[in-house]
């Protein structure tokens, strides 16, 4: 179990006689400390956590690292550079880890209690859309065998990897960690800390293209990845085989590469794929000249990309069969997308975390497998960079195949209403909202109870709003 001496050890090279003071996990937020954890004092835009030590504390923390002392420490043991190592005077919680940067301190003690596990293997998943989907059917199906963890919500990036990596325990086996990326270098980074022996990749779409630039530029950083892998046989590369980009990282890794698709080229490929509406998908998987037929609880008919991928790692796992569909068929996974009732009986369809093209174009192919008058209520789709215009208009234009009544919100959702428009939508058939706000309004005014209705958009045009509001009384 990690503890305070693995701490200190992983800042300043020297044990401390601190074995008997255990810690549970580590926290950035001091309403998540829980007894016996590490607080982490970051500070950020607006807030600083030095001033939420006592908070965590009063919660049960034992530790905390911070970049200056706070009054809530019992004790200061400072591990700065300049301070003096021998002897560690006693300590007793709540103590304060006196550091430079807390933050680079957090990391640091990630990668060395990593490394102290040697026996646990770390799959890496990362990719433009279906990254935490993905991750968490990966858990599922490896949890048929193996003591799993996995990175809890979005916690993907410098500062959520690293808390994860502090929550691995020796009884862990596995760890599946998803991956974010928003500009070069940072893939690499986490495979630094984390050491993945496995690295799936999902697809390679326009998602944060304002900051990391054109697609190529953002396969180049997924790629860090696969790059990152030992080589075969202890590393394994899982390839989407459909994205030429993806499948051309196979020459960037001495990883053993395992293909996953929809075309028998694919190691594992999957056909006859069936959408069910509300009750999942149904397809045939193939792998090395056998073939099975399974029901999974995920929506749309994309969703067997996400299937291949998590009986992709169950298989280079070690994983049987019996297990990989046991986990598959074990619970229903999707994370972002739920289905809801409107006041008066239509069923929202409520994808409102986020949204990109691709997720959109998923979402929209979702609802063209289900009954009812088809409504689609599409808002801003942020952070496209140079595919702003190009991305809205390919949603603009599916729409207008699939939806009966299209709801547009926001300055570029006009841009899916001008392209569905373009594609042949009656304009009378086309509202264009500026807000949430007018949107809500014509929906209360308009909808029927067999609608079914998709609300999809970024967060910051608050779709989430129309939802809760739709559920109120109309």
């Amino acid at each position: 179990m990690l503890t305070l001496a693995d701490i200190v050890e992983a800042l300043v090279g020297l044990r401390p006689p601190y074995e008997d003071f255990p810690i549970s996990e580590a926290a950035v937020d001091s309403r998540l400390a829980i007894p016996a954890s590490l607080f982490v004092a970051l500070r950020g835009s607006r807030h600083d956590g030095h001033d939420f030590v006592s908070d965590a504390f009063a919660r049960g923390a034992s530790a905390a690292l911070v970049a200056r002392p706070v009054e809530a420490c019992a004790t200061v043991l400072d591990l700065r550079p300049s301070a003096a190592r021998r002897p560690f005077p006693p300590v007793k919680p709540p103590v304060c880890l006196l550091v430079e940067d807390p933050l680079k301190a957090l990391q640091q003690a990630a990668r060395f209690w990593r490394r102290k596990l040697p026996h646990v293997r770390v799959i890496g998943i990362t990719g433009s859309v279906g990254k935490s989907t993905t991750k968490e059917l990966t858990a599922q199906v490896l949890s048929r065998r193996y003591r799993t963890l996995k990175n809890r919500g979005n916690f993907n990036n410098e500062i959520g990897l690293p808390l994860t990596l502090l929550s691995l325990t020796t009884g862990h086996e596995r760890a599946v960690l998803e991956m974010g990326f928003y500009v070069p270098g940072e893939i690499a980074f986490l495979c630094d800390l984390a050491l993945p022996q496995v690295g799936v990749v999902t697809n390679i779409g326009t998602v944060h293209a304002e900051r990391a630039g054109s697609q190529a530029e953002i396969a180049r950083g997924k790629a860090e990845l696969v790059e990152a892998l030992p080589s075969a046989p202890e590393g394994v590369a899982i390839l989407n085989y459909d994205d030429p980009l993806v499948r051309a990282m196979a020459e960037k890794t001495a990883a053993r590469v395992s293909f996953y698709g929809l075309s028998p080229q694919a190691d594992l490929w999957a056909d006859q794929i069936e959408g069910l509406g509300l009750d999942g998908i149904r397809l045939r998987l193939h792998y090395r000249g056998e073939s099975l037929t399974v029901k999974v609880p995920l929506l749309g008919r994309h969703s067997a990309h996400t299937v291949l991928r998590a009986a992709a790692v169950g298989l280079v796992e070690g994983l049987n069969w019996q297990e990989i569909v046991e986990g598959l068929r074990l619970g229903h996974t999707q994370l972002r997308l739920v289905a809801v009732r409107a006041a008066n009986g239509a069923l929202l369809l409520d994808d409102t975390y986020n949204a990109s093209p691709q997720s959109t174009m998923a979402a929209l192919n979702l609802l063209a497998d289900l009954e009812g008058r088809r409504v689609a209520v599409l808002g801003d789709m942020l952070e496209l960079g140079q595919y702003e215009r190009i991305g809205h208009e390919r949603v603009g234009r599916r729409a207008a195949e699939v939806a009966a009544l299209l709801v547009t919100v926001g300055e570029r959702g006009k841009i899916i209403a001008e392209a569905a428009l373009s594609a042949g939508m009656p304009r009378e058939a086309v509202f264009v909202a500026d807000d949430a706000e007018q949107a809500i309004a014509f929906l209360r005014a308009n909808l029927r109870p067999d609608d079914v209705v998709l609300v999809k958009g970024s967060r910051a045009v608050h779709m989430e709003t129309i939802v809760a509001a739709l559920e109120k009384n109309a």
